[in-house]
């Protein structure tokens, strides 16, 4: 990745970066657009791994998690339960912030019905093997194409908007 993209992101997204990273690179923590961040077990785990018990910190922090213990940071909560409820309280509350899922391809087929945009960010770099979007999903949502979004080094963020929340625009 680019210095000019990491800056975009920065700029732009502050909250996505890693705590560790931002702080790094002296970049300010305050939130743009999320208050709200959901993991699953495996996109947490680096994080635990390395002793880093908020790596999103301001934000709220979520983790999806059949197997972890409570989290002794109070800026991270663990959940052991279905993760639907969660989302829709989560949803439900008064807020000018979004809620980021930050990554698990299992916690978002989980969460599809929930989903009101995706953002698949396409780098110009083959790794062989990933992660699914959306591991074992039952069946087909429909997203629309909202725009695109072409950054340095060639990287393109693509924008759907979930079906349901897509405006018909009618010609006539």
């Amino acid at each position: 990745m680019s210095d000019t993209y990491i800056q975009h992101i920065a700029t732009h997204l502050p909250e996505t970066l890693p705590a560790h990273i931002r702080t790094a690179l002296g970049v300010p923590g305050a939130p743009r657009r999320f208050d709200t961040v959901l993991m699953g077990h495996a996109t947490y785990e680096p994080a635990r791994l390395a002793q880093i018990t908020s790596p999103y910190a301001p934000l709220r922090q979520y983790v999806f998690s059949r197997h972890l213990p409570p989290s002794t940071d109070p800026a991270v909560t663990v959940v052991t339960g279905d993760p639907v409820p969660v989302v829709q309280r989560l949803k439900a509350e008064s807020t000018d912030r979004d809620i980021w899922l930050c990554g698990g391809g299992d916690l978002a087929a989980q969460l599809i019905g929930e989903i009101d945009e995706v953002v698949i960010k396409l780098n110009p770099v083959v790794l062989g093997q990933g992660v699914p979007l959306f591991r074992g999903l039952p069946a087909a949502h429909h997203f629309v194409y909202a725009g695109q979004e072409v950054h340095d080094g060639g990287v393109l963020w693509v924008t759907y908007t979930a079906a349901k929340h897509a405006v018909a625009v009618e010609r006539g």
